[in-house]
């Protein structure tokens, strides 16, 4: 940041008789009460003393945010703030306009527009709002420590709940995780994603809101049922849904994440992407992290939320990592698990024990797709040894979807020791062919039908790597076939997922 424009004076001059004269009736400290929860505006600081205008915006959400080419004409000021949260529309314009004795300030900013008024403030005024930077690390190379041998997988709480979440709620998922037997199928990390954080205490320790009275004995009742327990934050001001973040009190957090008895921690750039705006900055953001998550001494799995950013896969792991989105979010449509499942699911070569692309959690038990849609879900993650991340409401998992998550031969691909993310060896018009090789020597091979009507399809040896094939089971079916790759009939949006073994 600039910081010659957070100065008390700026916009201002100082007479020797103690008096101040603005340049414009613009010029000076801004002060905006009330201010909505996005992006959270609290002053607005104009100069345009030494005939060039200065001015910066304040914000809850982003710090203090330069305006750039600023106009001031008479009562009227023109400017753009950056906005790097939508990379089609990198600035966009603002005006703030002085209306009897206030400032009526107005503009866009990603997906809000925001009108405003303040009144004029002092300089002891913006001594109090003025935004407290911090300055992040250097960047440092932690080695690996022995965690996500295997992809993880649990349940999180954002794709049914978004921030409506509740300690009963959450106590209600870990205990359903038992009693379908889905813990038993794998599923052990139970996340509580953004939602939970209330305010900081007067030493600056986070505390939960007032739906979770009891953060450290929820962990206890989730461990008691031989589960993990999961949190999420942000290393900017705000999380997504505006909560607190950890922008200032990172090794602080990090403490209290493991006093509590956290194993998982999803971080989330969100309004970090105003101050972690290039690579560098990026990675030593995550890096801030995973170091002081590592000096709790505590074993807590790390999920870089960065949307796939800068090559994360080939960085990830150094940051301390387990795990890293390699896109923005899904939701529970075909059209957007297909685009983020075949072609935003992360280079494979950066994917193995202790790392693993992550193309977001699984919306299977939502209702938004076919049975056979969420079957091309579930074998995408898995032939992409991809985290498996539950997210409807486990309490009403119908048979059909239990069957489906619980298939123990699909979990198998998804968490063989080899740790290979496959990917597609032959693409025909609609159709994909994936292979992904297993640690028993065995290959995974998926027939992948994109288009809006069935199809038939084989795959040959050649695609699967073998000279020979000598067996193969249909692992949705649950049933071995004859010793050949025959032709397959693939339902629109379908799939049909192979064990084959051979020479």
């Amino acid at each position: 940041m600039l910081r010659g424009l957070m100065t008390l004076s700026l916009g201002i001059t100082v007479l020797a008789a103690g008096t101040v004269q603005a340049a414009t009736p613009l010029d000076g400290v801004w002060l905006f009460d009330n201010a909505p929860s996005y992006p959270g505006v609290t002053m607005v600081q104009l100069s345009s003393d030494g005939g060039k205008p200065r001015g910066v915006v304040t914000t809850a959400w982003y710090g203090p945010m330069e305006m750039r080419n600023l106009v001031i004409q008479g009562e009227k000021a023109t400017f753009e703030l950056r906005n790097l949260n939508d990379k089609d529309h990198a600035t966009r314009q603002w005006t703030a306009l002085l209306a009897g004795k206030d400032l009526k300030l107005s503009g866009d900013i990603w997906y809000a527009h925001v009108e405003q008024s303040g009144g004029h403030g002092t300089a002891v005024d913006a001594r109090a709002r003025t935004f407290k930077t911090t300055v992040l690390p250097p960047l440092g190379s932690l080695p690996p420590d022995g965690l996500a041998k295997t992809p993880p997988m649990g349940w999180s709480s954002w794709n049914k709940f978004a921030e409506k979440i509740d300690d009963k709620t959450v106590r209600a998922m870990a205990d359903a995780l038992v009693a379908t037997g889905l813990r038993d199928a794998g599923y052990v990390y139970v996340n509580i994603d953004d939602g939970w954080q209330g305010t900081r205490g007067p030493d600056g320790a986070i505390r939960p809101n007032e739906k979770f009275p009891d953060m450290k004995g929820l962990a206890d009742y989730i461990h008691a049922r031989g589960l993990k327990f999961g949190l999420y934050s942000a290393p900017g001001p705000k999380t997504c849904a505006g909560f607190e973040g950890s922008y200032g009190h990172v090794q602080q957090d990090a403490k209290t994440f493991a006093d509590w008895g956290v194993d998982y921690l999803k971080y989330d750039l969100c309004s970090g992407e105003w101050f972690y705006d290039d690579a560098d900055k990026v990675q030593r953001a995550y890096y801030e992290m995973g170091a002081a998550l590592r000096a709790t001494g505590r074993p807590i799995v790390y999920s870089l939320c960065e949307y796939g950013r800068f090559e994360v896969g080939s960085w990830g792991r150094k940051v301390g990592g387990h795990l890293w989105r390699t896109t923005g979010d899904i939701t529970d449509d075909y059209a957007t698990m297909a685009r983020i499942g075949f072609d935003r699911n992360g280079r494979a070569e950066h994917a193995g024990p202790g790392g693993w692309n992550d193309p977001d959690m699984l919306e299977i038990g939502n209702g938004g797709m076919s049975h056979d849609e969420y079957a091309t879900h579930m074998t995408l993650w898995a032939m992409s040894a991809a985290p498996l991340m539950m997210g409807h409401d486990l309490r009403q998992s119908s048979p059909e979807v239990l069957k489906m998550l619980e298939n123990r031969e699909v979990i198998a691909v998804d968490q063989d020791a080899l740790g290979v993310q496959g990917k597609a060896v032959r693409r025909e018009g609609a159709t994909e062919v994936w292979t992904k090789p297993l640690a028993d020597g065995a290959v995974a091979v998926a027939l992948f039908n994109r288009g809006e009507a069935s199809v038939t399809m084989t795959a040959t040896p050649a695609d699967v790597g073998l000279e020979t094939v000598q067996a193969v089971r249909d692992l949705w079916a649950g049933v071995d076939l004859e010793a050949s790759l025959k032709v397959f009939a693939v339902p629109e949006h379908g799939v049909v997922l192979l064990k084959v073994k051979g020479r």
